[in-house]
């Protein structure tokens, strides 16, 4: 924020902390129970729903708001264990296998047991295989290598791996001395420090919103349904996700971005507008985009049947869906619009 840099010291903090938290859609509980536990220090109530998200009150009264963002993240379950003992795996949302290629990840087990891995090409030795080259990465040619020494598939089961396991792929977060954050997953977890950084603004008495204001944590984005059940009585349900950067786009790792439209369609009009107008009001810097490959728990929440308006904002996140990159600005800027949109 703008004249609060601690919120924004605070929300960067959150951002790292639930970065290393491993939360595939389906699998989100512990990135769940650190929002909760950090709520719950506030002095606030969280409650959580029946499909893993986490609701909570900030006050105000009048023109119920809803601002939304994911605990959950993309990832993968074991398809199959492999004669050989390496695993084929089926994608948890959605992004290239190029984009996993190499990456580390864990393979979380039903008894509780978890083992390490990597995503490999199969026959991945360039000075073996000379036609790594021509690789197409996809989920035939890519497989996940454990790493205990296994040869065979009654191996690996011993190990306590089996289909439908869930596999995390490894954040990496890191914030460089230039004040940029690069990990997996910023999708969605830097909104969800956004968030957190305003409870503990509204929680001090420092940010006292213009209307009921709710934050709401969902647990399945990422596959298409985190922003189906929304609190009764709400009017306006406002995404806070990542932002977009890239060809003929405005926003850029250091700005908020505002979606006029992605690709289910246009955001409410007059939400848009004063979220632009609160934008200005705050002095931030931002863009307003059209996404053309996007989808948000607010459009999610419409096709659900809610009748509300919807909005979607976040901080601009570059390489989306791979190992991802921000900007402390960026998550300032989205701090700074929002509690100046609260206000009104």
């Amino acid at each position: 924020m703008h004249d609060q840099p601690g919120a924004l010291d605070r929300a960067v903090a959150h951002t790292l902390a639930l970065c290393a938290i491993p939360s595939p859609s389906g699998f989100s509980a512990a990135a769940a129970d650190y929002v909760e536990r950090s709520l719950r220090s506030l002095g606030l109530a969280p409650l959580r729903g029946r499909k893993g998200s986490v609701l909570c009150g900030l006050g105000g009264t009048g023109r119920p708001l809803v601002l939304a963002a994911h605990v959950d993240t993309l990832g993968a379950v074991v398809r199959a264990v492999k004669p050989n003992g390496r695993l084929r795996y089926s994608k948890i949302g959605s992004y290239p296998d190029l984009n996993v290629v190499g990456e580390t990840c864990r393979i979380h087990c039903r008894d509780g047991r978890s083992v390490t891995g990597t995503f490999q090409p199969v026959e991945a030795s360039s000075h073996v295989n000379v036609r790594l080259k021509d690789l197409k990465p996809d989920e035939d040619s890519v497989e996940i290598l454990v790493d205990e020494t296994v040869a065979s598939k009654a191996e690996t089961l011993a190990l306590g791996i089996s289909p439908g396991d869930i596999v995390s792929i490894d954040a990496r977060p890191l914030l460089t001395p230039s004040g940029y954050l690069k990990s997996r997953h910023l999708d969605d977890k830097a909104a969800c420090g956004i968030l957190l950084a305003l409870a503990e603004e509204a929680a001090a008495g420092r940010l006292e919103p213009g209307r009921r204001v709710s934050l709401l944590f969902t647990a399945y984005e990422e596959v298409g349904h985190g922003g189906a059940v929304v609190p009764a009585g709400t009017e306006e349900f406002v995404s806070v996700d990542m932002g977009a950067v890239g060809e003929d786009l405005g926003c850029d790792e250091r700005s908020v971005s505002i979606c006029s439209k992605d690709s289910r369609g246009p955001y409410d009009w007059d939400v848009t507008t004063a979220l632009v107008e609160a934008a200005g009001r705050a002095g931030c810097r931002y863009a307003v985009d059209v996404y053309p490959s996007y989808g948000s728990d607010a459009d999610v929440a419409l096709a659900a049947g809610h009748d509300l308006r919807h909005g979607l904002v976040g901080p601009g996140v570059y390489a989306s869906h791979g190992y991802e990159r921000t900007h402390r600005e960026a998550l300032g800027n989205t701090i700074a619009l929002l509690a100046e949109y609260l206000k009104v």
